[in-house]
């Protein structure tokens, strides 16, 4: 029988799959109005076994993992290309909710990054082409240049993908749930899935 405290941090008695809380918990977000709702800090491993996070964007969010984009060439991709496993954190405050995710790290297919690629806004496809992520710049304005050249290359028409620009997916092998109380009395749930099942644990906050 689910407790009380458990029916308050995930609002629904029928929501068991922390997948589909999480979406549930990303869309009020959005209707709380928060800034960035898709913001998430990722975290990887380099080949020195040395941690680093930086804030990407997530893109898309199924039963099949969390989707974002980015350079092939820049240093996460090539830390996820060391050690292919990653970590997540969402906060969103109001409503005061976190959200961690762990597990491995595959590319998406060719067919979908190409589809995400071809849907972004004309200048956004012309920027993943003109930089070169986290390389050197010899001030701005040699980026402004690397942009007009590419904008020269493709006025207005079709921006065909980069090859070194595509998308990963962490596939969650566990989920953490957290939600705000007062006195730091704060609810945790943690997620472990084997196979398509999962199971849960309360945690101390």
């Amino acid at each position: 029988m689910r407790s009380a405290r458990r029916q308050y941090l995930l609002e629904s008695a029928l929501m068991t799959n922390p997948l589909h809380t999480f979406q549930a918990w990303l869309d009020d977000a959005k209707r709380h109005g928060v800034h960035e709702p898709t913001a998430m800090a990722l975290g990887t491993v380099d080949e020195h076994n040395h941690p680093s996070v930086r804030m990407v964007l997530l893109k898309h969010a199924d039963e099949q993992g969390f989707v974002f984009y980015t350079n092939t060439e820049s240093p996460k991709a090539m830390d996820l290309d060391h050690c292919p496993f990653a970590s997540l954190c969402f906060y969103w405050n109001p409503p005061g909710r976190q959200v961690r995710v762990n597990g491995r790290v595959e590319l998406v297919s060719i067919e979908e990054a190409d589809a995400y690629f071809n849907s972004r806004p004309y200048l956004s496809r012309i920027g993943a082409r003109a930089s070169r992520q986290s390389q050197p710049l010899d001030g701005y304005a040699e980026l402004e240049r690397a942009v007009a050249s590419e904008m020269l290359r493709y006025p207005r028409g079709h921006v065909p993908r980069p090859k070194n620009w595509t998308g990963y997916r962490v596939i969650p092998q566990m989920i953490e749930l957290w939600k705000e109380r007062p006195f730091r009395l704060h609810e945790r749930l943690q997620y472990t899935r084997t196979g398509n099942h999962w199971t849960e644990q309360e945690l101390f906050p």
